[in-house]
């Protein structure tokens, strides 16, 4: 029977997708609450950065006479009282009114400039002397600008573009990049940036009109975020760029000044990057305590090359969270590797010359980028390059082999999308209630039961056990609309199978027009 709504009414109808910000806040919202102050590897340094980062503040952070690298700020930001050093069998880690309210005398701040200073100053906007809300707003406004930044580029793109961006964050967040975008490590920054980027770049020069104009000024966002937090994503938003200028370049005019845009985000990121002390290591290597033993030169060079993707793992929950002393379960990695696998291989399927010469970009980047650092360093896979450096690379990978490109759809089925969503619900549930248990109840303590053997919580009533049933079943939910979207009635679905997949228009005007309307009969765009 034919429906008699109006259009009108079916664009009025509750769309599910929209839950989707909704479910991801609360999600990552009770990943802030999982690990306590200075959680996230090096806060030590980055806490007291922050403090510092809006100059000398009463109270907050104080110049040291005769000492100008140093400076003074509250006992809790300077001695990182929940760090790694915080077992949590025989001990309690303090929270407002337990802490010490003198100051201390820190050196291992951003005063000498190694970090870029963005990051630093717009966090030190939320400083106080309440360290554990002001620490906890700050973990908040991450998740906020990852919400926002990614809803909002979603309702900018085009239909096809909008599931590679749903795809990629799905298979790669879980675990490390939902717990450093619910941390204070400027590291959150640069995973949201290289997760936006390259592809509001893309549909930057797909769309015209406002869209075009919107989702080139958040790409711009995107890069100075990135950059203005760490000099490597500064390096990953120039490879951004040329990743977006291979998928659609053009010989018209209208894209040459287009491309005014990405080259004016690569001197914004240069400049960041050659104003950092950061950049000091492309040309010295990393100086923290490592060894190579006896290998050196092509040795060297050749064992990296064969141990470098257990860096690329380590993002999906092989490496341990924190300050690398939390260790994942390994139903987390598994199904996340499986997933990641599966999905990026299903999208390899539709492909193009562009899109398989971006592959090789971000794969050469993949290995070249640890690969020479380490190689500078004198050290091995395991020693000094963490995989947090490089996940922005992964992030990359994953959206471009999950890009839709001439006819050949992005496709998965209906069993195919529910088996992704059941895994990565459970990776995330798995990973979030060990990351919680590590500091609640110590390292030798498993219970499934989190409100058990309490030795650390928050000064808060609501039981550790709540927060992680709600943020598991929040996750589901937020992966499962996502995934999963449901057509307008009148809107009909791909096959007769029940596939979701849809044509993307810039690709559709590029077709002949027998082959377009051949594809559009079968597969309608939906808008």
């Amino acid at each position: 029977m034919q429906s008699t709504e109006t259009p009108l009414k079916r664009t009025r109808r509750f769309r599910p997708i929209l839950l989707v910000p909704v479910f991801t806040l609360i999600a990552l919202l009770c990943w802030v609450f999982a690990s306590p102050i200075a959680s996230s590897p090096d806060d030590d340094y980055h806490l007291a950065s922050i403090w510092c980062g809006l100059g000398e503040r009463p109270g907050l952070c104080e110049s040291v006479p005769g000492h100008p690298n140093e400076r003074t700020v509250p006992w809790a930001v300077g001695q990182t009282p929940c760090s790694r050093h915080f077992v949590g069998s025989d001990e309690t880690c303090p929270v407002d009114g337990l802490a010490p309210d003198s100051m201390v005398t820190v050196s291992h701040v951003n005063s000498t400039g190694s970090y870029p200073p963005l990051y630093y100053a717009t966090m030190g906007l939320f400083a106080s002397t309440n360290f554990t809300f002001s620490i906890l707003l700050m973990r908040a406004i991450n998740v906020i600008l990852f919400v926002g930044i990614t809803s909002l580029l979603y309702f900018l793109l085009s239909p096809s573009r909008r599931r590679t961006l749903v795809w990629t964050w799905s298979i790669v967040i879980v675990p490390l990049g939902a717990f450093l975008i619910a941390s204070n490590n400027p590291s959150a920054w640069g995973i949201i940036s290289a997760g936006s980027l390259w592809l509001a770049l893309v549909g930057y020069f797909e769309q015209n009109g406002w869209r075009s104009i919107s989702l080139g000024a958040l790409a711009l966002v995107a890069a100075v975020m990135g950059a203005g937090a760490r000099a490597d994503a500064a390096i990953y938003a120039v490879i951004g760029v040329v990743i977006a200028l291979v998928m659609t370049m053009s010989r018209t005019r209208a894209f040459w000044l287009k491309a005014l845009l990405p080259l004016g985000i690569v001197i914004v990121a240069g400049l960041f990057y050659l104003l950092s002390n950061q950049s000091g290591v492309a040309s010295n290597g990393l100086t923290g305590m490592h060894t190579a033993g006896a290998i050196n030169g092509a040795g060297l060079v050749w064992y990296n090359l064969l141990w470098t993707p257990s860096l690329w793992a380590g993002v999906l929950g092989t490496w341990r969270l924190g300050w690398l002393d939390t260790w994942v379960p390994a139903i987390t990695s598994t199904i996340g590797i499986l997933a990641f696998g599966a999905a990026t291989f299903t999208g390899i399927a539709s492909w193009s010359a562009r899109k398989l010469t971006a592959l090789v970009i971000a794969i050469v980047a993949l290995f070249a980028i640890p690969g020479y650092i380490l190689y500078k360093s004198h050290a091995i896979v395991t020693q000094e390059v963490q995989p947090r450096y490089i996940m922005p690379l992964v992030i990359i990978f994953a959206g471009v082999a999950l890009l839709q490109v001439g006819a050949r759809l992005v496709d998965f089925t209906r069993l195919q999308t529910l088996v992704v969503v059941i895994g990565v619900s459970v990776a995330n549930s798995a990973a979030l209630h060990d990351t919680m248990q590590r500091y609640i109840s110590g390292f030798y303590v498993y219970d499934w039961n989190l409100d058990h053997a309490q030795h650390w919580w928050w000064n808060t009533p609501v039981p550790p056990m709540a927060v992680w049933i709600v943020g598991s079943l929040a996750f589901a939910a937020a992966v499962y609309f996502a995934l999963t979207p449901r057509p307008l009635a009148g809107e009909a679905e791909a096959s007769s199978s029940a596939r979701f997949s849809v044509v993307d228009e810039a690709d559709a005007d590029r077709r002949s027009p027998a082959t377009a309307e051949a594809i559009a009969q079968a597969t309608p765009i939906t808008r």
